[in-house]
């Protein structure tokens, strides 16, 4: 029985209160008492709740009295408790011993299953409560618990997951730790979620000229097949945008869309983003190893932006695995399999590198299943006002500006330019444009200032710098003309290897000077 008690603010009231139990002979199981109130819960017994209110209404200054379901921390408590277990995460609350608290419904089902999985006989729920996680689960709990946030990665039931293990400090007046369980798959789709700011669909490819309609139309069908994708096109065109919208498109929309560069990072790196590495594959490696991209990716898309620069090693490794779509991480010996598609991409010709022997060509047509086409932005002239109003409009809303326009004459200058750096460099000069108009509408005159300072960057002629190096010592006078060099180039050798071999000079140099120059793609 659960009673509210509301009476007078008046001294020595409670204890009249307390001495009406008493002569009732009511055993309290529990009592809350806040300003005019009291919430009692009684132990069952022959007295009804009418009698004891008769004998409560008679002390003087109560005001009412009436049952309740529960007292209002026990409400609280069936709320939180709610709320919990409403949570997609498994979330276990630990002793300073490392034993069960508290758990909630997705950590018991995930429990169960681990258990089920390894052929044991499951705990369940209060059973689970006062068991020791490290043998419920093969986690590390290194005793005593350190006052600092730390993470590995999980196996259970034959997924991975990472393990979130917060301490609870003295200060909030217990000790242990919660530990929050997240499958490798809600990662990738955060994960994925971060990459794209916005959903972009087939619609958010601009352009009405014939080879766009096409793009788009071959788009829309190959995202019904599950098949690997091949996107060709210059640098500049779009080919992620295609990529993203094929995903989009396909059933495995509500799955992660993952993309890595394969010239951004050198081989070992690259090599562990994608296949993983198991618990200590090399010195440094986190504790609990860590999922690749393969298996965050589950479900959904992998995107392999420009493939052609993977080095052989990776170009073998890459090709088994799309022969069963099963690997392993660096360092293990558990065989794990990935349910995602693949679509690549590149600007080389990858034909002619096969016959120079630096693609695989089996590699290159488990990848190219189906082919799309990006195509260059003078290859669609038609479509270039279309772009530059979008890309105007976006400029004036990202600095917060006035909304302008393109006159005639800026339109023709931008629709004769032969744009060697296509869409990426179309929206470059168009920014530019924007950000430095002071007169309304974007005239010829902003155009060519705009096309002229990128120019300017690109400009790498050395004799145009004899009157920049005047005054200068032989360190600095090199280092400009080595700036200015690099900077010329990359546009059109936008990889440090494409770059290095360009100049004849080894990788990690090129490496070494885009960081000191501060030069990026």
């Amino acid at each position: 029985m659960r009673i509210e008690i509301k009476s007078e603010d008046r001294m020595g009231i409670s204890q009249e209160i307390l001495a009406t139990f008493t002569r009732l002979t009511l055993d309290i199981q529990a009592m809350e008492v806040s300003s005019q109130f009291i919430f009692v819960h009684l132990s069952k017994n022959e007295v009804s709740f009418d009698e004891v209110k008769r004998a409560l209404m008679s002390v003087v200054g109560i005001i009412h009295c009436r049952p309740i379901d529960l007292l209002p921390l026990e409400s609280r408590e069936r709320h939180l408790r709610a709320l919990v277990n409403r949570l997609p995460d498994a979330i276990i609350d630990i002793d300073e011993n490392a034993r069960v608290m508290a758990l909630n419904r997705a950590s018991e089902k995930l429990l169960v299953s681990h258990q089920r999985h390894n052929g044991l006989s499951p705990l369940q729920g209060e059973q689970l409560k006062g068991a020791s996680v490290n043998s419920l689960l093969d986690i590390d709990i290194v005793l005593p618990l350190l006052d600092k946030v730390s993470s590995q990665n999980v196996d259970i039931a034959g997924q991975t997951y990472l393990a979130e293990i917060s301490p609870i400090s003295e200060q909030e007046n217990s000790s242990g730790a919660v530990i929050s369980l997240k499958s490798v798959t809600s990662l990738g789709r955060q994960i994925s979620n971060m990459q794209t700011r916005d959903a972009q669909g087939i619609d958010n490819i601009i352009g009405k000229s014939a080879s766009i309609q096409l793009l788009k139309e071959q788009t829309a069908r190959f995202a019904e097949l599950d098949l690997p994708v091949l996107i060709n096109g210059e640098t500049g065109t779009g080919k992620e945008l295609v990529a993203r919208a094929l995903h989009n498109a396909s059933n495995r929309r509500q799955a992660p869309f993952l993309a890595i560069n394969c010239a951004a990072l050198p081989e070992h790196l690259l090599e562990s983003e994608l296949f993983g590495y198991a618990n200590g594959a090399f010195t440094g490696a986190q504790k609990g190893g860590k999922p690749g991209l393969l298996e965050l990716a589950e479900g959904g898309t992998l995107f392999l932006d420009e493939v052609a620069e993977m080095s052989p090693y990776l170009q073998s490794k890459l090709l088994r695995f799309l022969q069963d779509f099963t690997f392993r991480r660096l360092g293990g010996n558990k065989e794990l399999h990935a349910n995602i598609r693949v679509v690549s991409a590149t600007h080389q010709d990858l034909l002619a590198m096969i016959s120079k022997h630096k693609f695989r060509e089996d590699l290159f047509y488990r990848l190219n299943v189906l082919n799309l086409h990006s195509p260059a932005l003078r290859e669609r002239v038609e479509d270039i006002a279309l772009i530059s109003r979008h890309f105007v409009v976006l400029a004036a809303t990202q600095m917060n500006l006035k909304h302008t326009k393109i006159d005639e004459s800026a339109m023709k200058i931008l629709s004769a330019y032969q744009w060697p750096g296509n869409i990426r460099e179309l929206q470059n000069v168009l920014f530019r444009a924007v950000a430095l108009n002071e007169l309304g509408d974007i005239s010829s005159h902003d155009i060519h200032v705009a096309l002229a300072q990128f120019k300017q960057k690109a400009s790498a002629d050395p004799a145009d710098l004899n009157h920049e190096v005047e005054g200068e010592d032989w360190a600095s006078a090199q280092a400009s003309f080595e700036k200015q060099l690099l900077t010329s180039l990359y546009p059109y050798y936008p990889t440090t290897r494409k770059l290095a071999e360009r100049l004849k000079v080894s990788h990690n140099k090129i490496a070494m000077k885009l960081r000191q120059f501060g030069i990026k793609g």
